[in-house]
This record gives C-alpha cells, structure tokens and sequence, in this order.
C-alpha cells in the first residue's frame, strides 16, 4: 500500500507535468490546437479536455458521487485559457481532497457507477494512482502530439521532477533568489512549471 505523504508527491508531481505541457502548449496556433491529428483523441484541445472531464470524474467518485453524465461545463471549453481556467477549479477541489486524507480512507473500499451504469470496487489507494496512471499515458499521447506539430515538448520524466526536488530547485511557483550577471542576488519569479 502506498502512504498518504507518497500519494501527496506522486499528485504534486502530476500537477507539475500537466503545467509544463500546458506551457508548451501556448505555443501552438488555435488551427495547430485544433488540428485533427488521428490520437486516441483527435486533437491537443480534444486530449486536454480528455484530462480534465477525466479527473473532474475521479475527484467526484472520490467525494461519493457517481457522476452519470458529462459535466454541463464540456461545451464551454473551446481554448486553451478556458481549459487551463477549469482544470485549475478542478484541481483545487482535489489539492482540497487530498488535503483530508489519511491512511485509513487510502484503505477503504470506493464504489462507484461508471457511465455505463456498472458498480466497481476499488481501495481509495489504488483508484487515487489509477487517476495519475491515466494523466500520464494521455501526457505521452500530449507529448507525441507536440512533436507532431514541430514543437519541442519539455521533459515530464518523473525522475526529472525529483531530481528538481532533490536539488531544492522551487517548483512550487515561490520566488528563489538568482544570482545576476553582476553578481547581486534577485527574487525571480518562477513561471508555472518552469524550474
């Protein structure tokens, strides 16, 4: 079983991949953004907002409901700022979720009804890396989709995040001091994402 402080890091570190592809992804055009390319989902837009209704769904079944419906907010989605503007509503009610956990609701059996209407069992545990499982599959689909346009996607290795968080590099958005060309220290604001 995997400990309430591992299921902290394993969500901030989702957190901080999804926000260095969301950076990368100003970069493309609103044709690029669109642009049917033949993934699981047809475009960037259609696999981002995959992510987001996605985790919306989680985070309801892990609050006890069992959404049966797309959530009314999918249709108001039609860019990127509308995307990363509702993903970051979502994220706040699971940054809330996870904020109340302890080891005996990892433990504890959730049930849900899918979409299709069928019950399932899973421990609250494994259904919460089932969630990260899924944002980093749809994140390889992300960066391919990228490379497809002729961008240049940023490493979302898990191994990267934590070598950053080893060196005590901010990853958090606080500012950290940089030393300047002339040597006098500055507070630099990190930009989401950005080490």
């Amino acid at each position: 079983m995997i400990t309430v402080n591992s299921v902290g890091q394993i969500y901030e570190y989702n957190y901080w991949a999804r926000d260095r592809q969301l950076e990368a992804c100003r970069e493309l055009s609103e044709p690029e953004f669109l642009h049917p390319m033949g993934s699981s989902f047809s475009s960037m837009h259609d696999t981002l907002v995959h992510l987001v209704v996605a985790e919306w769904i989680w985070l309801e079944r892990f609050c006890g409901r069992s959404p049966r419906t797309l959530p009314s907010w999918l249709n108001q989605l039609p860019t990127l700022a509308s995307i990363v503007q509702r993903w970051r509503t979502v994220e706040l009610g699971m940054r809330k979720y996870l904020a109340e956990i302890d080891r005996e609701t990892l433990i504890r059996p959730l049930t849900y009804v899918n979409m299709e209407g069928k019950e399932w069992t899973y421990t609250s545990w494994q259904a919460l890396l089932h969630l990260v499982n899924h944002q980093t599959y749809h994140r390889g689909q992300v960066t391919t989709l990228l490379r497809q346009l002729g961008k240049t996607p940023p490493s979302v290795d898990l191994l990267v995040y934590l070598d950053l968080c080893r060196s005590k590099v901010s990853i958090d958005r606080k500012p950290h001091v940089k030393r300047s060309s002339k040597k006098r220290n500055q507070i630099v604001p990190l930009s989401r994402g950005t080490p």
